[in-house]
């Protein structure tokens, strides 16, 4: 696994997740003050990201108008794509 700073718009999140809008708003503070101290998790499969956790941080990122975003990336065939999405 290695750790990468990703474009936001290169992550497909293929699984809609119901975020905490007080949790995102804590988030966004705090990755203004002192910066995201932890990176989500991604899957990369044939070239492409696909984003399963760090919903939260994703959001906040996002919203804080990051170009990219840190994430430690983990290559996986398309077979293991598959059982997240099942």
């Amino acid at each position: 696994m290695k750790i990468e700073d990703i474009p936001i718009e290169a992550i497909r999140r293929p699984l809609p997740r119901q975020n905490d809008p007080e949790k995102v708003k804590a988030l966004m503070a705090s990755i203004q003050e002192i910066g995201l101290q932890e990176p989500i998790d991604v899957l990369e499969v044939e070239g492409q990201y696909y984003g399963f956790s760090g919903c939260h941080r994703y959001e906040a990122c996002q919203r804080l108008g990051h170009e990219t975003i840190r994430c430690r990336v983990r290559r996986a065939p398309r077979a293991v794509l598959q059982r997240h999405l099942a």
